[in-house]
């Protein structure tokens, strides 16, 4: 048995990792005034600690071979937490704390047994989601029947759709990857709902600068053509319409930075470098807008905040793009991926961006992938420019043109000079 039980330096800070999440749980139980007064509830800050200690004890037993005690110990603290909350349900129903309980027997054992990493990130869940009660309860009640029915429509796509569908590829050139396809889908529609809860938490009220970066989040193809209309009608509005308009465009840098991190590190590596002069100037623009503020357009809140429809066009474009890229690479070498670059930049970023992080993943060079990025924003520029020209009015027109100039400016002479 002396060979079976080990009790080292791993398994005391193991075991102190489980101490400590009951600590914390139990700090928050006696600052919310949950462990005092005549509504307290059976656990508070010593009680927690304790629940901490059994269970991690209690996982590093199950480790060591001695299976029956590990599962007396939870079993008897089990019970002290199901009959406190059969004392405490006869003048009250809440049970945040006895669940609580359990889910810190859970981390403590999961460290106990060597998953230190694992439990501390479930006891810091747990005590954000005790501490943040009211902030939570606050969102929840600013949601309508759409946003939650949003929420539902999305959970069923990621865990019951996704999981669901094979992974491919079928086909030539690569092949149709349908759980890839549908990964796509989720980010886009993801990226749409993230925008409208941040338009509807009220941000958008403090002006058009804000609304237009918040949109960025989703399109600034989009937001450039929307706000060039308002121009149209809202002309004393023209500069904070400029700043929503090139704070959507700076917006777009980031995004396309961190899908190429996510996907491919070495091109957004490649890439960064030529994404800053671009970001100062629009940044700069944009925040000269903040000073004069208006009102978001009222049409936002209308919009379907999933927007699956876009998302599976652009899935599909994605597709598309796919096979067109593998035809042009095969038959074209590298002026074929350029060409390919300029279509689908002038139409979707996103696209263009996952499809070169893809094939940087798979081979291509990070510089060529890096390159073919930089010639799409530039040709996406040039459409937003040509929007700008064309359908808006007064200083918006004014503005948001020399932003978008001096930008495609950055950006080409990025291009000049990337490695």
């Amino acid at each position: 048995m002396q060979d079976v039980v080990s009790f080292d330096l791993s398994a005391l800070l193991n075991i102190g990792v489980a101490v400590l999440g009951g600590l914390a749980v139990g700090i928050e139980r006696e600052w919310s005034g949950k462990a005092r007064g005549p509504r307290a509830r059976f656990a508070g800050l010593r009680t927690f600690t304790l629940l901490g200690l059994v269970a991690g004890l209690s996982g590093w037993l199950w480790t060591s071979g001695l299976t029956g005690l590990s599962i007396v110990l939870l079993a008897g603290v089990a019970a002290l937490v199901v009959m406190a909350y059969q004392a405490a349900s006869r003048t009250d129903v809440e049970g945040t704390t006895e669940v609580a309980a359990f889910v810190i027997l859970a981390a403590g054992v999961l460290a106990g047994a060597g998953y230190p990493q694992v439990a501390s990130a479930i006891t810091a869940l747990t005590v954000f989601l005790l501490v943040e009660k009211k902030q939570l309860h606050r969102i929840v009640s600013k949601l309508d029947q759409t946003e939650v029915r949003a929420a539902a429509r999305f959970a069923v796509m990621a865990a019951v759709i996704l999981p669901l569908l094979p992974p491919g590829p079928y086909g030539p050139l690569g092949g149709v990857r349908p759980r890839l396809l549908w990964a796509l889908v989720l980010f886009f529609s993801g990226l749409s709902f993230v925008g409208y809860l941040a338009r509807r938490s009220g941000l958008g009220s403090h002006g058009y600068a804000l609304a237009g970066a918040l949109g960025g989040i989703y399109s600034s193809t989009t937001v450039t053509l929307t706000f060039a209309r308002l121009s149209r009608q809202h002309s004393s509005s023209g500069r904070s319409l400029a700043a929503g308009a090139l704070g959507a465009n700076v917006v777009l840098l980031p995004r396309v930075l961190v899908a190429s991190a996510v996907l491919a590190p070495a091109l957004a590596k490649a890439l960064w470098p030529a994404f800053v002069a671009p970001a100062i100037v629009g940044t700069g623009l944009a925040l000269y807008g903040l000073r004069a503020p208006g009102r978001p357009a009222a049409e936002e809140r209308k919009q379907n905040p999933l927007q699956i429809g876009a998302a599976l066009q652009m899935a599909a474009l994605f597709q598309v793009v796919l096979w067109a890229s593998a035809l042009a690479k095969q038959y074209f070498g590298t002026p074929g991926v350029y060409g390919t670059a300029v279509l689908l930049g002038l139409v979707d970023m996103d696209a263009l961006t996952i499809s070169m992080a893809q094939q940087t993943a798979a081979g291509t060079a990070a510089g060529l992938a890096a390159h073919a990025i930089l010639i799409g924003l530039l040709a996406n520029t040039a459409v937003k420019l040509t929007i700008t020209l064309v359908i808006g009015r007064g200083l918006y027109r004014t503005l948001t043109g020399i932003g978008l100039l001096l930008m495609g400016g950055a950006l080409g002479a990025g291009l000049k000079f990337l490695v």
